[in-house]
């Protein structure tokens, strides 16, 4: 199982968000280093976001392309693109980071 997983929820239509692509950053210096990217499927989840054993301390980025789903669903959205950054410091625990979307907000927190 990833480290580090997430799901989307679309709070306007109380459901599951599909088809929104996800990239996962770590800071690297003054620079962000892709380390995996995905697609929400049906459940809005990213199945093996990242690999077992590959977490390590710092600064993380995930960012989720809201644009196209919310175009899709049709609704337009004032967040074309939702960037969550997190710390990690403690690489023996799980990290999940789900986002809740609606067309003019979101939220995200640490989940279990």
């Amino acid at each position: 199982m990833s480290p580090i997983t997430t799901h989307v929820l679309d709070t306007a239509l109380g459901k599951p968000a599909s088809g929104i692509q996800i990239t996962l950053e770590k800071l690297a210096g003054d620079d962000w280093q892709v380390l995996a990217s995905g697609i929400t499927n049906a459940d809005g989840r990213v199945a093996n976001l990242l690999a077992e054993g590959s977490l390590e301390p710092g600064t993380y980025k995930m960012t989720f392309m809201t644009e196209r789903y919310c175009r899709t669903a049709g609704f337009d959205t004032f967040y074309p693109y939702v960037p969550v950054i997190f710390e990690i410091e403690n690489t023996d625990q799980h990290y999940h980071v789900p986002l809740l979307l609606s067309p003019f907000g979101y939220s995200t927190y640490r989940g279990s």
